[in-house]
């Protein structure tokens, strides 16, 4: 019993292959993606196991000048295990994906860890068309479709952060297609609006929807949803999408994501990007900017809870030297609308990044270098200015 078990072991990790296809939040990975998998021999159903982690080692300093460190980041920053498969035929799919650190639980915000991050299924129509029903990841801006296991820096960027609209329960549907030689994609979504902590909703729903233009043709293996340029791709090619997020009712400072608020209010959002790759140069743009009549919010004692509102942009500019090391600059700014003025300031950081890719984005290993000004004050004796590194290795399969 015990040597067949070993056996049993060994074989499945020998089925540990590399890949053809980037890992995607919007659709279960099923094709051409070898991971930890068995199926079935009648074809009845499949399964593939993954899991990744990122454990990661950072400092601030004090400010701009005192370069002394005053906090420190050492934890693991994510461990997921990931599920992907279908069930009686291919057309019926399925993701789950769970979280097991405190970070990636939203424990701080809501009070309760959120284990579950993605609990969906999806029907595949036809090759082209298929729905999904579940938790996952809404059609919003491309660095947050992104899986954070393919990122080029160890975090995303603060205009991610602050305007992100993430994960939702609800109904999805995705389309591509051609208009002669260009592809494009139409994705939509119908959600609570509540986000993935949700226990109860109210009748205020989220509706969002997102136009993708390929205008010269697919990238390889899905590169537009991954950073950087590592297939290297021989021929320029270019993705430029434009979204809108109208969350009703919601009663978090971030919409699916943040504190809770006092009141609910009404959120909008626009996000527009694009991203482009060739010979192993990658860039890419995110503008994001969000609308709420009255963001602030207040409970009977007078205390204040608001919803960010403002706009940011983001730009990231790469490349990838045929040793799979990989150099990355990126600058964001945010900045708050006038009805924040007294409680926000204006953040903008330069960031330098280094990677070296063992294989590909599964085993990697990261360090970022960055600086963060204030109120568009680069001095380093100004105010809240100040130095920040970041090395992250990440694993996984």
């Amino acid at each position: 019993m015990s040597f067949r078990f070993i056996l049993f072991v060994g074989f499945l990790l020998c089925s540990v292959q590399a890949f053809g296809q980037r890992e995607r939040d919007e659709r279960a990975m099923t094709t051409n993606f070898k991971g930890l998998q068995f199926k079935a021999p009648d074809s009845s159903f499949y399964i593939n196991f993954r899991f990744r982690m990122q454990n990661r080692l950072g400092a601030s300093t004090i400010s701009g000048t005192n370069l002394n460190f005053n906090e420190y980041d050492a934890r693991v920053r994510r461990l997921r295990m990931r599920v992907d498969g279908f069930i009686m035929n291919p057309k019926l799919t399925y993701s789950v994906q769970l979280a097991f650190t405190r970070g990636d639980q939203d424990v701080d915000n809501t009070g309760i860890a959120n284990i579950v991050r993605d609990a969906v299924i999806f029907y595949h129509f036809t090759p082209k068309f298929y729905i999904g029903f579940g938790q996952n990841k809404l059609p919003g801006n491309r660095q947050r479709v992104n899986s954070s296991g393919q990122l080029q820096f160890a975090d995303r960027s603060i205009v991610n952060g602050a305007m992100t609209i993430d994960r939702d329960f609800g109904l999805k549907a995705y389309y591509h297609n051609k208009i002669g030689e260009m592809d494009y994609h139409l994705k939509g979504a119908i959600s609570t609006g509540e986000g993935r902590s949700v226990n109860s909703t109210d009748d205020g729903l989220a509706y969002t929807g997102r136009l993708e233009l390929l205008p010269l043709g697919t990238f390889t293996g899905d590169g537009d949803y991954s950073e950087g340029d590592l297939e290297r791709e021989p021929k320029p090619k270019i993705s430029l999408a434009a979204g809108y997020s109208m969350n009703k009712k919601t009663n978090r400072s971030g919409g699916q994501l943040g504190k809770e608020l006092y009141g609910s209010i009404d959120m909008a959002t626009w996000m527009f990007d694009a991203i482009g790759k060739y010979k192993g140069w990658a860039y890419s743009v995110e503008y994001l900017k969000r609308h709420v009549d009255n963001p602030l919010t207040y409970n009977d004692l007078g205390s204040l809870r608001y919803a960010f509102t403002g706009q940011g942009i983001n730009h990231q500019f790469s490349y990838v030297f045929p040793s799979n090391l990989e150099l990355a600059m990126r600058y964001s700014r945010l900045s708050p609308s006038a009805k924040l003025a007294n409680y926000e300031s204006q953040k903008n950081i330069f960031e330098l990044g280094s990677t070296k890719y063992f294989n590909k984005h599964r085993v990697k290993l990261q360090l970022n270098v960055n600086y963060m000004a204030i109120d568009g004050n680069y001095a380093f004796s100004h105010a809240g200015n100040r130095w920040g590194v970041l090395t992250q290795f990440e694993l996984g399969i």
